[in-house]
């Protein structure tokens, strides 16, 4: 689906000084996936094998492979005040959602208490709904500790008395134990819980760009089907691979995306011209 260029956005630059410039109450949903202080480089390679005598890899009836590095992908992932960084944007968030309006904010189990602090005092503890985990099975798995196998998104309403939720737009999903429900039930399957089994982007389908920390477009349709309307407004000011303009544009929603990092900018080009959505590049 497509929408007019005028109605989705994508912004190049430091996303606090745009976040100033937006109305008060002018978004209705916000979803956010900032880098979550791992104190490291986030970094994506591409490579490709080609056959060689001396290669450092062994495939089919023995034959040699070489690999060779195509490009990389990547962003700082470290700062050593993580709360005063994150603040600032918070508290423009709340002042532009609005009075419907819902923040899906997504972080690990690094910042997630100290975030979730924050926005009681941002937002009001009352105004806090749900801790959804992501859970995956995918990545690496140290045997020193239990695999973190999960991320964490806090779920805040500007007003908890008067906010968007379509239960009935909700995609479901089947029961676990089906056989203890009846058939009906079974065959509609269920509203989701606060736990989303969804795996992560494989690297090898149809949906992978390339960048670091992409977020699968199956977890923000569901953000976005539960907590928009069609023509309405969606932000996410750490914009990376632009899942979630994709997503809203497949909804009919308008998107607004703010990154400052190269290599996000041209991935989200990239992605929205292959998918065939309009939307303009305007300067900060």
């Amino acid at each position: 689906m497509t929408t007019k260029s005028t109605q989705n956005k994508l912004v190049f630059g430091d996303n606090l000084p745009h976040l100033h410039k937006l109305a008060t109450g002018s978004v209705q949903l916000i979803y956010v996936d900032p880098p979550f202080n791992t104190g490291n480089t986030q970094v994506k390679s591409s490579i490709r094998t080609v056959q060689s005598k001396s290669g450092d890899r062994v495939g089919f009836k023995g034959k040699k492979y070489s690999t060779q590095l195509i490009g990389q992908k990547s962003f700082e992932d470290s700062f050593t005040d993580f709360n005063a960084f994150i603040k600032p944007r918070l508290i423009e968030a709340h002042r532009v959602l609005s009075p419907t309006g819902s923040l899906y904010f997504h972080i690990d189990y690094r910042e997630v208490h100290y975030c979730k602090i924050l926005l009681d005092k941002i937002f009001g503890r009352e105004n806090f709904l749900n801790e959804i985990i992501w859970a995956y099975d995918y990545g690496a798995k140290p045997k020193n500790r239990w695999p973190a196998k999960h991320d964490n998104i806090l779920f805040y309403v500007h007003n908890r008395n008067k906010y968007c939720f379509n239960a009935d737009a909700i995609e479901r999903i089947p029961y676990m134990a089906p056989g203890l429900v009846s058939k009906e039930k079974a065959k509609m399957g269920k509203l989701p819980t606060d736990t989303w089994w969804h795996t992560i982007v494989s690297p090898t389908g149809k949906e992978k760009t390339g960048y670091p920390t992409q977020k699968p477009i199956g977890v923000l349709r569901r953000i976005i089907l539960a907590s928009s309307r069609p023509g309405d407004l969606v932000l996410d000011f750490f914009a990376g691979s632009g899942t979630t303009g994709v997503a809203a544009a497949q909804l009919d929603r308008r998107f607004l995306l703010i990154d400052n990092n190269h290599d996000a900018i041209q991935v989200m080009r990239n992605r929205f011209e292959a998918e065939a959505i309009d939307y303009c590049q305007v300067a900060q």
